[in-house]
């Protein structure tokens, strides 16, 4: 067990990242021309930095295993971006964002990272702008804020409920103009499934082509991943069915140090699920808890009845309905951040007030909103006495306005018309915070191998702010990434290009071609996804939203027992030298099958509760999260030395200079 540090500069806080931009190393524009640089992931994080490379002159290859960049998992964040500019002029600061951004956080992210985020959050917004992202306004003609959870401020820039798809195609279009002046390589439809090192440092990739299964070597002075996070280790969860863990597991085998995994977010607001036919959840975005109001029923009578079907939630007056999240958090009401929002659901739920058929369900409420925004349009159009009817009918024209794509979504997906009745939500795995453990320059433990955007655990401590995301993956990509790479680079300037016919990448290719084949000809008798299911169960129920030291340690047996299966009774059909989905699907499976067991190894370790991390064993009287600040301060970074079971624990302590370390209230 090693102590280790982030390589963030000292002094005063405002000022390491212009301090540290200023002492680092840079590659003159002629000998960028002479470098290559391997972004493996075409999201938001992997497409603001590959286009943003290739402009400052790098040769770029990119990597994605979509058909299109314009199809990565990013296109489905919903409700917003963060950034302080403060246009409503509600107080709001770089400081109020760094600060909202650790406390969100429970003390469990670095201080200077965080505060180098929320520095550079407003360049972002007219990044985006000037590429034409069309974000809402307001009349005046100013860029329109919304409010998250977790903050007392409107910081979140939106585009209707398409955000993420919104700025995605942003950071495309910049993509694209690289490719148009062959500065960018795209390659579409293609896996990384190994990372090669040459004296120790990244210098290329082995990759699939997954239409023609031919494996291909393809080298660089450096290798950035951009992969996304490892939700899907659950099975269902809010991610495209494709997310995986592949590419950043690939490189913790290698030597780089995987931080945090147990750091989960579980987000409140998706629909429930429906029964076991399910592949995937639909997330409903965070900003419909601006105007929705969450409810059970306040007698377990009522929430039977409208179970069974007996009863309707518009039945229920104001005084038989328990808006829980407003009594028991005054201050924030249904603002909470997500992780307290989640759990404070689960509890009403396992206490026998869940309202669909599974009982794993609470009311999200429109209707005062649209009574509200209703009276305020008709004074607004100067409507005297309106009727209800009429009141109505104007408060659901603003709510379109603002959320219409949501509840379409909604309404496509439960077959019930949310203007009329309330949603039905239910927390479900969202974004992970942990991921590759990276320093202050976003480089991992692997010289020359960076992990940016939701791949790296740098910025969000143990639970993730609504609409800090996108934040944090533009801010790598666009900002960060492009100034410290070429730190590590410049003295590649005079290196020449990477050979791929050097003993290196041969072992990497057999490695990799032999595991393929491994699982191809292994000829058992269950499908890959019998497996994962089984994993996602083993994962959700004692790894899920509440832990304890018993159902930890059975998952990690039960994970060891069903990996030892899957590699002897997988069966994957068809051949590895073709396009073979199954094949895809099973390398990532075969990943998540050693995921899963440190992520419970990490949550086992951490006893206290911080964030999305609930142990059951370490709460208040009152259900909160109990942190323990003497003892897990830090971030845990595991090494890889063979098995999950075996791996070493390296702690970086997170010390807080500029805040006064508190116990999270919301009340």
């Amino acid at each position: 067990m090693g102590n280790f540090e982030s390589n963030a500069p000292k002094g005063p806080l405002a000022e390491k990242w212009t301090k540290h931009k200023n002492d680092i190393n840079l590659v003159n524009p002629a000998n960028k021309r002479n470098i290559d640089v391997i972004v493996v992931g075409t999201g938001l994080a992997g497409g603001s930095a590959a286009a943003t490379l290739a402009e400052l002159g790098y040769n770029v290859k990119t990597f994605c295993y979509q058909d299109s960049p314009r199809r990565a998992h990013s296109i489905a964040a919903q409700g917003g971006i963060n950034a302080a500019k403060n246009y409503q002029g509600d107080g709001d600061s770089v400081y109020r964002l760094f600060y909202d951004t650790i406390k969100g956080g429970d003390y469990r992210s670095r201080e200077s990272n965080v505060y180098r985020l929320a520095e550079v959050s407003g360049n972002i917004i007219d990044q985006c702008v000037a590429q034409g992202v069309p974000f809402a306004r307001e009349y005046g003609g100013l860029l329109d804020n919304r409010s998250f959870g977790g903050v007392l401020v409107s910081r979140t820039f939106y585009a209707k409920g398409q955000t993420g798809q919104q700025l995605l195609l942003g950071a495309y279009s910049a993509m694209n103009r690289q490719i148009n002046r062959g500065k960018i390589q795209p390659f579409n439809r293609h896996e990384m499934l190994d990372i090669v090192k040459v004296d120790g440092k990244a210098r290329g990739i082995i990759a699939r082509n997954l239409v023609t299964g031919e494996l291909e070597r393809h080298s660089a002075h450096a290798v950035v991943i951009a992969s996304g996070g490892y939700g899907n280790v659950f099975f269902l969860s809010t991610n495209a069915m494709g997310s995986n863990v592949t590419a950043s597991w690939k490189i913790h085998k290698k030597g780089a140090y995987f931080a945090n995994p147990c750091f989960t977010q579980i987000h409140p607001t998706c629909i429930p699920v429906s029964g076991d036919h399910q592949s995937k959840l639909t997330l409903m975005s965070e900003s419909l808890r601006n105007d929705g109001r969450i409810w059970v029923p306040k007698k377990k009578e009522d929430a039977e009845a409208i179970r069974a079907g007996k009863k309707k939630p518009t039945e229920l007056s104001e005084d038989e309905r328990d808006y829980y999240l407003e009594r028991r958090y005054p201050a924030f009401g249904n603002l909470v951040p997500r992780d307290v929002a989640s759990r404070a659901a689960k509890e009403r739920c396992d206490a026998g007030f869940g309202v669909n058929k599974t009982g794993e369900a609470v009311y999200l409420d429109f209707s005062s909103a649209i009574m509200r925004y209703g009276k305020e349009e008709a004074t607004t159009r100067k409507i005297n006495n309106p009727s209800d009817a009429k009141i109505k009918e104007l408060g659901k024209e603003v709510v379109e306005a603002k959320y219409g794509n949501l509840f379409q979504m909604y309404e496509k997906i439960v077959d019930q018309n949310p203007y009329e009745t309330p949603m039905m939500i239910y927390p479900a795995v969202h974004y992970t915070m942990g991921g590759v453990w990276v320093d202050y320059n976003l480089q991992t433990t692997i010289p020359g191998c960076y992990a940016i955007g939701e791949a790296n655990f740098s910025d969000h401590g143990a639970n993730r702010l609504g609409a800090s995301a996108l934040m944090q993956g533009l801010a790598d990509g666009y900002f960060v990434l492009p100034y410290t790479i070429g730190d590590y680079l410049s003295n590649d300037i005079r290196t020449g290009k990477i050979p791929t016919d050097s003993a290196e990448f041969d072992a990497a290719e057999t490695e990799v071609r032999e595991r393929l084949e491994k699982l191809v000809n292994t000829k058992g008798t269950k499908s890959v996804d019998h497996f994962h299911k089984i994993l996602g169960k083993i994962m959700w129920n004692k790894v899920g939203m509440a832990r304890n030291a018993t159902g930890l340690k059975e998952a990690i047996k039960e994970i060891q027992e069903l990996r030892e299966e899957f590699w002897n009774e997988v069966r994957v059909p068809g051949s590895t030298n073709e396009m073979n989905a199954e094949l895809e699907k099973a390398g990532r499976v075969a990943d998540f099958l050693e995921l899963g067991e440190l992520f419970a190894k990490d949550a086992l370790h951490r006893e206290e509760s911080c964030g999305g991390h609930f142990r059951e064993e370490y709460q208040t009287e009152e259900g909160e999260a109990l942190r323990d600040d003497e003892n897990f301060m830090y971030v845990a970074a595991w090494e890889y030395t063979g098995k999950p079971a075996d791996a070493i624990l390296h702690k970086e302590d997170l010390d807080y200079e500029n805040i006064q370390v508190k116990t999270r209230s919301y009340k």
